[in-house]
């Protein structure tokens, strides 16, 4: 799920940046600390959004630079137990997919990608052996986070799920659709 968080930080802002647009130059350090900062309790930041508040600056005495108290909203990722998450394929292994699902990629393990046995091919796809159903690279599909992992917090994991009703490549979930209509 994407957030809206206002926060609070001390920015250094060094003498080379005085004669800068005061906001400018303070929202370009914040870009430069918090994006791509990842947190388990704020997730994956992606940006900052705004400025809220800057506060007087302090100049310490030895450092030269100015320190300023700065209010700021950022933009955050963070993926949440049962969330139902749209992304694109952006590899397929013999273990299972990668989804890209904006800020980050989740992994589906082979065995949850549908309610078929699948079988691997050597070009990258993953075919069901009784529905014939297809997943390849690029292909968009619809899951569902079922583990968070922040162990390695460079690094997080995410695990995903396809086997549910309304969930897989889009395709599929339309072609149910329509038959799903046909038999009513």
């Amino acid at each position: 799920m994407f957030y809206e968080l206002e926060m609070q930080d001390y920015v250094r802002l060094p003498p080379s940046n005085f004669r800068d647009d005061l906001k400018k130059a303070i929202k370009e350090r914040l870009n430069q600390r918090y994006e791509s900062y990842i947190d388990k309790d704020h997730g994956i930041v992606i940006a900052v959004k705004e400025i809220v508040d800057i506060g007087e600056g302090i100049i310490v005495p030895g450092d030269g630079a100015a320190y300023y108290d700065v209010k700021f909203k950022l933009i955050s990722f963070k993926p949440e137990i049962q969330e139902v998450v749209h992304g694109m394929v952006t590899d397929i292994t013999e273990f299972g997919v990668f989804l890209n699902i904006g800020a980050i990629d989740g992994m589906i393990h082979i065995s949850q990608t549908m309610d078929d046995f699948v079988s691997f091919s050597k070009m990258g796809v993953l075919t069901g052996k009784e529905s014939k159903r297809v997943l390849k690279s690029k292909d968009k599909c619809k899951a569902r986070i079922v583990a968070v992992s922040y162990k390695d917090i460079n690094n997080p994991k995410i695990g995903l799920t396809m086997r549910q009703s309304g969930l897989g490549n889009l395709k599929w979930i339309e072609e149910d659709n329509e038959k799903n209509k046909e038999e009513k």
